[in-house]
């Protein structure tokens, strides 16, 4: 009877350890984070007599020098490395930015703790934008397979003196699974918003026939639009023009969701004018990354990624995201935008 018992005990306990071994393994499961982030304003300190960024030089209005250029890119690189939850640390897989100067500021970022220890490389290519701000693309090489990338320009008929960012294309691997990213920073409202509306309708039509292009030669390539759109994913130029799923139920193949729209009307946001928030920076995906269409990785989660210190406390902007400057005045903080994320999970 003893031995009897001792087996049962013995069984028991190897049941239960091969149980916990599972459990374990599952836990380990990390989920691939992406993200965005509008960086606002990350120039360097040098002059560029190809760009009208005397703004941010030493004898600008803001009077931007090295010691206000670190601290903002340390900030920035504590930022990013905290992007996601759920156990995602070390940063995120892939990430796109937007108001960066030039390749420089992006290598200074990721040199800067604790991004320094990801491992990131970098895409980046100079646009014609008056202000000489573009976007970027950060992967880690161990995740992301980088293959090729490009750029389109926006061009609007009979406007031969507009200039803005270029749409950057990446395309690569996961796990052998084909993924295609598109990174964004459509034009702004700074002229108002129903004047600048057709801008924003054509950028929209130049990142819908870039997808177009990819799925005629990639129809199972997961693609994933990501940028600082500046309009909420209930504006025409998402809807109507990009046109855009609001539900992941009944996609047709091709199709394209945005999961941002759902956090839009339960009032979330990444920036905030006159106490109204706005969701200008959004990741978009297709439907060969959602779950029915998916054989590999597909898309499980969105969010804005917002902490009590990324805003601000207190004041005339109690709750808006914490910035580098307010007008002229140099205020310390991270971002006039949040960034935002989304997960890919796999089968």
């Amino acid at each position: 009877m003893k031995y009897l018992q001792f087996s049962i005990i013995a069984i028991i306990f190897v049941l239960s350890g091969l149980n916990t071994a599972v459990i374990a393994q599952g836990a380990k499961g990390k989920p691939l984070c992406i993200a965005f982030y509008n960086l606002e304003n990350l120039y360097d300190t040098i002059d560029d007599p190809l760009t009208d960024d005397t703004e941010f030089t030493p004898s600008g209005p803001g009077k931007w020098d090295s010691k206000k250029y670190y601290e903002k890119l340390s900030h920035l690189a504590e930022v990013i490395s905290q992007i996601g939850d759920q156990g995602v640390t070390g940063g995120p897989a892939m990430i796109g930015l937007a108001e960066v100067e030039n390749k420089q500021v992006v290598e200074d970022l990721i040199k800067t703790p604790p991004l320094d220890k990801a491992g990131y490389r970098i895409v980046h290519y100079d646009s014609p934008d008056k202000r000489g701000i573009d976007v970027a693309f950060l992967y880690q090489p161990k995740i992301f397979k980088y293959k090729e990338s490009k750029t389109f320009p926006l061009k609007i008929p009979g406007k031969d003196d507009f200039f803005t960012r270029d749409i950057l294309e990446v395309s690569g691997t996961i796990k052998g699974q084909p993924v295609f990213v598109l990174v964004n920073h459509w034009p702004s409202r700074s002229k108002g918003q129903k004047e600048t509306a057709p801008l924003r309708d054509a950028a929209a039509d130049l990142c819908l026939s870039i997808v177009q292009d990819i799925q005629k030669v990639h129809p199972d390539a997961g693609i994933v639009i990501m940028g600082d759109l500046n309009d909420d994913p209930v504006d025409e130029s998402l809807m109507d023009h990009l046109r855009v799923k609001t539900s992941s139920v009944n996609l047709s193949t091709g199709d394209l969701y945005d999961p941002m729209w759902k956090l839009f009307k339960d009032g979330k946001g990444t920036l905030e004018y006159k106490g109204i928030w706005n969701l200008f920076d959004q990741i978009i995906v297709s439907s060969a990354l959602l779950t029915d269409f998916s054989h590999g990785y597909y898309f499980s989660k969105a969010d804005v990624f917002k902490r009590d210190w990324l805003v601000e406390k207190g004041g005339k902007y109690d709750g808006y995201p914490f910035r580098s400057y307010a007008g002229t005045n140099y205020l310390g903080g991270y971002s006039d935008h949040l960034p935002v994320y989304i997960y890919l999970d796999k089968k």
